[in-house]
């Protein structure tokens, strides 16, 4: 570790444990978990946002530059003012609004992810289609025998119950078409004549 960053870590002892990573040729300063600080070419930076870089400014802090092709980007790290910058208690109200706006911009990274709707990639989406869509057979495709007989039994049983159905009414409209001839009462019937006898 280079000695300006373990100098810089016992300069931040009285904000609480403070971590340092090594990241893109300087370091990362880091409080539960958050960076909050930049050391790079010997001078440290401390995180700003809107909230607090109105008062770095104000102090005589300057943002931490560098060139990327052929422009200039600005990262939102800024000195702390120089009459703190190697006093301990002096630099650690500048560390605390660092801290705070690490933690802020943590805060709206997490609502903007649940704002977001989840997408469905391409996959997805056509999986879901699919199991949307109604099935339908196979060209070609035909049911299990054993399938195709219990639905011929049905069938079969269902002709002969609509065959009993229909016989009793068939046979009472039989019935009413027949003629009826109802014998009238003190009726007699006449005698039988015999045949008439022949000789040979």
């Amino acid at each position: 570790m280079d000695s300006f960053v373990e100098y810089v870590v016992e300069l931040l002892e009285k904000l609480g444990t403070v971590q340092v990573r090594r990241m893109f040729g300087g370091w990362g300063v880091y409080s539960g978990g958050r960076m909050f600080g930049l050391i790079a070419a010997g001078q440290l930076y401390l995180k700003t946002d809107d909230v607090t870089r109105p008062d770095f400014k104000a102090q005589g802090g300057q943002p931490f530059i560098y060139e990327s092709g052929t422009r200039q980007v600005e990262l939102g790290y800024w000195t702390p003012p120089p009459d703190a910058s190697d006093d301990a208690y002096a630099i650690l109200p500048w560390a605390r609004r660092a801290v705070d706006a690490a933690n802020r911009a943590a805060l709206k990274k997490q609502a903007v992810k649940k704002k977001a709707p989840a997408r469905k990639g391409p996959a997805k989406e056509a999986a879901a289609k699919e199991a949307a869509a109604p099935k339908r057979p196979a060209p070609g495709w035909s049911a299990p025998a054993k399938k195709r007989a219990t639905a011929k039994k049905r069938a079969t049983a269902k002709k002969r119950a609509t065959a009993r159905k229909q016989a009793p009414a068939e046979k009472r409209a039989a019935a009413k078409k027949m003629p009826s001839t109802p014998a009238k009462r003190g009726a007699r019937t006449p005698p039988r004549r015999p045949g008439r006898l022949t000789r040979s």
